[in-house]
């Protein structure tokens, strides 16, 4: 993990198009700012972690196979040369 200092107003750049502002910061409580483009979602972690589960319930309910990436992550990786 990356850890930066920032001080009010400054802000960090994730990629070419990410900006992360710090807009107050009040006791314990951080606000940021984040502009990016329409075509990535920003949400809280916890809101996104509970849109995840609505979606694997709704594919469990349909009886739909899992998306590629998760099947990745459960099946057990071939072992070979590594890759680089």
């Amino acid at each position: 993990m990356l850890v930066l200092s920032r001080k009010v107003n400054q802000s960090i750049m994730i990629g070419d198009d990410i900006r992360i502002v710090v807009v107050a910061v009040d006791r314990d409580q951080v606000k940021l700012g984040i502009e990016a483009p329409r075509s990535v979602s920003v949400h809280r972690s916890e809101i996104y972690e509970e849109i995840q589960r609505a979606n694997q319930a709704a594919v469990a309910a349909v009886g739909l196979p899992a998306a590629p990436a998760a099947r990745a992550q459960l099946q057990p990786r071939k072992k070979g040369p590594p890759r680089h």
